[in-house]
């Protein structure tokens, strides 16, 4: 663990590309390191690499390609103490009337129908004196069950989060994809009880991934709506798996944005959020991770009075994640972004709220 972490550290001081993350449940931590600081693309996703995708379509992905890769194991400690941030404290009254005023307006359109759906954003400036691979470790301890990643490119930006959402994987032509919205503060010992905002929000979400993908993917199959737990939240899901037909830079063109992200239509959500939020969301809301990674499998063909004979099978994966409860790392500060989706039934007041519960997942990690 320390000899990764010392690797990264001397990434860091010379400038140079890397990503460290941990799949949600899983023990092993990753790193992709690149050799130089030169900015690699994908525009036809058939590299193989880590992206890093903006929330504007009309932006391109970056590719961290795989110069150096790296892999540990880390047991988290159950660190119960991370509730201690005061985070209306970081909520300025200038802030939440903005942003009461564009989920207000949001439901007038929604009212007259130009709307369905819209996820509306904010930043928030935090004071952040610790180092980023500190940040990271405390990630890993907080959230077992998220996507925990750090990202750096000299040349982009650096970002940190842990996010519960899967965009799509992929195992050679198989894809799972999931459903992910609804959402209500996790109180110990209480099951949550959903309201139709919720499970109206949640639907929208499954009905257009499954109308996105329908003629791009075969034998689509639905799982039962189940209630999942994320740090301090709980959100509504839905598994949606099946057979790729097109290649992957299409599936992924129909299913970014997704409702979850930007709204539906999702051209207009698009521009409602471009015209209103009044500042580029960059990376936040688009989506990140391993793009046609490589694994070999050895198997045993075991047959009846045959001696037993091992293969490999190639296996070719992809494995990619909404980018949500995420912040841009500055020198000493970081910028957090959070959102909430907006239907006709929305409380601008109670959507304030929302943000502000979000937020906890990365703030916490902060200012504890």
């Amino acid at each position: 663990m320390n000899h990764l972490f010392e690797q990264l550290e001397t990434q860091l001081h010379a400038k140079r590309p890397f990503v460290v993350y941990r799949k949600p449940k899983e023990l092993v931590v990753k790193a992709a390191l690149q050799n130089n600081d030169d900015v690699h693309y994908t525009y036809d996703y058939k590299e193989t690499g880590f992206v890093f995708a903006p929330f504007n379509t009309k932006n391109a992905t970056v590719l961290i390609p795989l110069d150096i890769v790296l892999t540990t194991n880390y047991i988290p400690v159950e660190n119960p103490n991370n509730d201690t941030a005061e985070l209306n404290s970081l909520a300025t009254q200038a802030a939440k009337e903005f942003h009461t005023n564009i989920v207000s307006k949001a439901i007038t359109d929604l009212k007259e129908g130009k709307l369905q759906k819209v996820v509306l954003s904010r930043k928030i400036e935090v004071a952040c004196s610790k180092m980023p691979l500190q940040l990271f470790k405390e990630l890993l301890e907080a959230y077992p069950n998220a996507f925990c990643y750090l990202w750096y490119h000299p040349k982009v930006g650096m970002w940190l989060g842990a996010t519960p959402e899967v965009l799509l994987k992929t195992e050679n032509q198989r894809i799972e994809t999931s459903s992910l919205a609804g959402t209500q503060e996790w109180i110990n010992g209480v099951e949550p009880v959903w309201k139709d905002k919720e499970i109206y929000e949640q639907k929208v979400v499954t009905d257009f991934i499954v109308k996105a993908l329908e003629h791009k993917v075969s034998n689509l199959n639905l799982s039962e709506i189940e209630a999942i737990k994320a740090g301090k939240l709980w959100h509504l899901r839905t598994k949606i798996t099946g057979l790729m037909s097109h290649n992957l830079k299409e599936i992924l063109q129909a299913l970014h944005p997704t409702p979850a992200t930007c709204g539906l239509p999702k051209v207009q959500a698009q521009e409602f959020i471009l015209k209103n939020e009044n500042y580029d969301r960059a990376f936040y809301t688009g989506f990140l991770g391993e793009l046609n990674y490589s694994e070999e499998n050895r198997r045993s063909n075991a047959k009846r009075n045959i001696e037993n004979r091992a293969y490999t099978v190639n296996k070719k994966n992809t494995s990619i994640y909404a980018n949500l409860r995420c912040a841009e790392l500055q020198e000493n500060k970081a910028f957090v972004y959070v959102g909430g989706g907006i239907t006709i039934d929305s409380n601008p007041e109670k959507e304030w709220e929302e943000t502000v519960a979000k937020s906890g997942t990365i703030v916490r990690i902060i200012l504890k």
